[in-house]
């Protein structure tokens, strides 16, 4: 009888085993730290809290970090069953199902601390050169604005460190990977530079899943519900917090 009560354990076990297998989720994502990079503690903030939310959603994941193109084209074709990091698009809703936003992308201004500058609206910084990372997106008004004096750098690290040189006389960045980098900067680049108050544009963060995969809409609902109880229970601002934020 106790062989036979172990056998029925074992097989039990093995139902399980099976059936969690099944749900392991495989998640994508470029690498844009401190969001998202495998280099990263649990491979940055963004997938650490997606994880975390899958997982008390009753979804084991597993990560990889392709170039954007690749992880947007996988979801689509249900390579991939989840995209960590994707803002809304009409167009993407054709491949995946959005999420509730459960972080803000802030594009913020940054100027020297001893230099005074007001921002309320970008026809005030006509007359001051600004640093722009080559190729990048700021924000439709911002980038199709021909008054501005746009300095092209080829990253972040290289605008702020001219803008405390007094190089330029602006820079801006998302806010999170702003101060990922700054946090790597020289005590003299750091501590030069502070955010203007007002964002330039903001844009909510959210995962995308596959609709190829049959669960997309249960996976969803099991991660805004987590997402929502990690913000109420304090574990959200923890990982936060983990990661520098």
């Amino acid at each position: 009888m106790l062989r036979w009560h172990r056998a029925l354990a074992l097989i039990g076990w093995l139902v399980l085993s099976q059936g969690a297998a099944a749900q392991t989720l495989r998640l994508v994502a470029d690498a844009w730290p401190p969001f998202t990079d495998a280099t990263l503690v649990n491979g940055g903030l963004a997938t650490d809290i997606v994880s975390t939310a899958l997982a008390r959603a009753g979804y084991a994941s597993e990560f990889e970090q392709v170039p954007w193109a690749r992880a947007l084209m996988g979801v689509g074709d249900g390579r991939y069953d989840v995209l960590v990091n994707a803002w809304y698009n009409e167009d993407r809703t054709r491949l995946g199902q959005f999420s509730t936003e459960y972080l803000l992308n802030r594009i913020r201004f940054i100027k020297r601390k001893d230099t005074h500058i007001e921002y309320n609206d970008l026809q005030q910084l006509h007359s001051y050169p600004i640093a722009v990372v080559r190729d990048y997106a700021y924000s439709p008004a911002f980038d199709a604005d021909p008054a501005m004096q746009k300095v092209l750098v080829h990253n972040f690290a290289m605008a702020v460190r001219m803008l405390a040189a007094d190089r330029v006389k602006l820079t801006l960045e998302d806010e999170y990977v702003a101060r990922y980098y700054l946090a790597r900067e020289s005590p003299r680049v750091r501590n030069a530079v502070e955010f203007l108050p007002k964002p330039l544009s903001e844009n909510s963060l959210h995962i995308l899943v596959s609709l190829k995969n049959p669960d997309h809409a249960k996976i969803v609902a099991g991660f805004d519900r987590e997402i929502a109880e990690m913000k109420a229970d304090g574990s959200y601002d923890r990982l936060l917090r983990q990661h520098g934020m």
